[in-house]
């Protein structure tokens, strides 16, 4: 028996945020600008002991794209209509996006998924243009067009510093937590907003998502890939500098 994937992730989320939402130095005035609210425990980290906190990779490990990471402990400054069109444009069609498009058609066929669309490359075929489809709408959605039309910041502010556990928190609570263009923390409601509008629109094109069960479990794997990417760019620069460090202790 399927168990419904959205419950859990609202649970994992709801454990997750009163940490998150706690440690703010804002303390209610209205950042300028240039400037935002940062938690108190990154503010005071000094930068040199920072992972690539001004440049970030745009490709984590050469294939993850990671357009919209951020350091938390960098002064916020508020995105334009074109930046946010820019980054969602890059996370949608930048070339290792295909690939993975692939991978996640490979890894998650599933039996109806066979019935419906056939086995063998066409089978393949189908699947894959669907899946490109909703990777595409969705982020489009969640990281321009919703993002823009509410003034909703769509960036990951990765933290890079603090304990395993503080940290794991934080990249989870923001599937739940975003910053609005003013830099104050608000509901995300590009991403629940704008997957389920990616999911409405994948119902005209999947035979799959006609019931409401089907619609929710899909919502849910798409905020579940959303929230297992925050984790990666949390954690994907310290496993880089781990094996990098291995690497120059190893020659």
């Amino acid at each position: 028996m399927k168990v419904n994937v959205l419950i859990i992730l609202l649970a994992f989320i709801l454990i997750a945020l009163p940490a998150y939402t706690q440690s703010p130095s804002d303390t209610g005035s209205a950042p300028s600008s240039d400037t935002g609210s940062v938690p108190s425990e990154i503010s005071s980290t000094p930068p040199a002991n920072r992972i690539e906190a001004e440049h970030p990779d745009k490709r984590l490990f050469g294939v993850l794209p990671n357009y919209r990471t951020v350091d938390a402990a960098i002064p916020f400054q508020r995105l334009t209509p074109r930046q946010k069109l820019s980054i969602a444009s890059h996370d949608s069609f930048d070339w290792p996006t295909y690939p993975l498009a692939a991978l996640m058609t490979f890894a998650m066929p599933g039996e109806q998924e066979t019935k419906r669309y056939g086995t063998g490359w066409s089978g393949f075929a189908n699947r894959y243009v669907r899946t490109s489809a909703d990777q595409i709408i969705g982020n489009m959605l969640t990281e321009a067009f919703i993002p823009i039309m509410i003034r909703q910041d769509p960036r990951y502010f990765r933290l890079g510093t603090g304990t395993f556990w503080s940290r794991l928190r934080g990249s989870v609570a923001q599937i739940a937590v975003a910053h609005n263009d003013s830099g104050h923390l608000t509901f995300n409601t590009a991403e629940f907003l704008g997957n389920a509008m990616a999911v409405s629109i994948s119902n005209a094109y999947s035979p799959n998502l006609r019931s409401w069960f089907d619609s929710t479990e899909k919502l849910g794997l798409m905020v579940g890939t959303d929230l297992l990417a925050n984790v990666v760019k949390e954690f994907g620069p310290d496993v880089k500098q781990h094996l990098r460090h291995r690497h120059h202790h190893g020659t």
